[in-house]
């Protein structure tokens, strides 16, 4: 009954579904991916962002080269800000709304530097590519509590005086013409004395793992639907010719469409369906399946 399924057509109708099913597994697989790298980052953020902070003597390693799972730590630093090296980061959005974020350097008692990211401000009105105004950091000696955050590459595009395409430390560094410790800077959390103006301070990062998960659930169901398809198909081709050979088989016993009359009882007429008629019938042959569905 399915010896078509070994036909050229329906053996390369097998080779689409395989090929469209394999490609859902491994979108699935993809969102899976992506999934266990939101879930590793949140947990990073769950078990650092709010942590005791440890000293820079601690944390020392990690400006220098950052280990991915102390990302968000919290680490004390005492310094001063170097005013005159403070920098604007451009295309930096919060919330959906576009402006920049402020980094300036700490120079530290130990007589190191690092960055520290102090926030975000909108774009400005008054002056087209600059905020309206930057709020100057505290004068004198500090105490910052900030989190640690990974360097950002280059950009292959410009900035004006006074800005920086991202946050990449070298670059940074090399503008500033001393040395940075370019592992990492930190996103301000805290600073003692404050300043009057502060930037917009950072939210906490979101600890919500998206849609990753139903989509390569949908991706999954999608490859198994597609063999329930072909299954669905054959089956009815199957169908199809069973009755095709049932018709063709009547028509050799009975070509005229009648009974052969016998001594027994009537043979009980088959019903066929109604929905499988003959292609081009002629009207005789028409008018003969109406008398036959009358019982004449």
């Amino acid at each position: 009954m399915y010896r078509f399924l070994f036909s050229s057509k329906w053996l390369g109708y097998l080779l689409l579904a395989a090929i469209f099913a394999a490609a859902c597994v491994g979108l699935g697989r993809w969102q899976m991916d992506r999934r266990a790298e939101t879930l590793a980052e949140i947990n990073r953020v769950l078990s650092n962002y709010s942590a005791t902070p440890i000293s820079f003597a601690q944390a020392r390693d990690e400006f220098v080269s950052l280990d991915a799972e102390r990302e968000w730590t919290q680490v004390e630093l005492r310094g001063s800000y170097d005013v005159a090296g403070q920098r604007i980061v451009r295309n930096r959005p919060l919330n959906g709304q576009p402006g920049y974020e402020v980094v300036v350097p700490l120079k530290l008692v130990s007589g190191e530097t690092v960055v520290i990211d102090r926030g975000w401000l909108p774009i400005g009105n008054d002056t087209p590519g600059h905020p309206d105004s930057i709020p100057a950091p505290p004068q004198g000696q500090v105490t910052v509590i900030a989190r640690l955050k990974a360097g950002e590459p280059e950009l292959q595009r410009g900035a004006p005086d006074g800005q920086l395409a991202s946050i990449d430390l070298t670059a940074y560094s090399a503008q500033l013409g001393y040395p940075v410790l370019t592992g990492a800077y930190g996103q301000l959390a805290s600073e003692s004395p404050s300043a009057a103006a502060m930037p917009v301070a950072f939210p906490m990062p979101s600890t919500d793992e998206g849609t990753h998960l139903s989509y390569s659930l949908q991706w999954f169901a999608f490859g198994v639907l597609m063999f329930i398809g072909f299954g669905y198909a054959a089956r009815q081709q199957a169908r199809n010719a069973a009755i095709d050979a049932e018709d063709a088989a009547e028509e050799a016993l009975n070509p005229d469409g009648g009974y052969l009359h016998s001594s027994g009882p009537a043979p009980v007429r088959r019903q066929r369906p109604v929905a499988r008629k003959r292609k081009n019938a002629t009207a005789e042959e028409e008018e003969d399946a109406i008398l036959d569905a009358q019982g004449f």
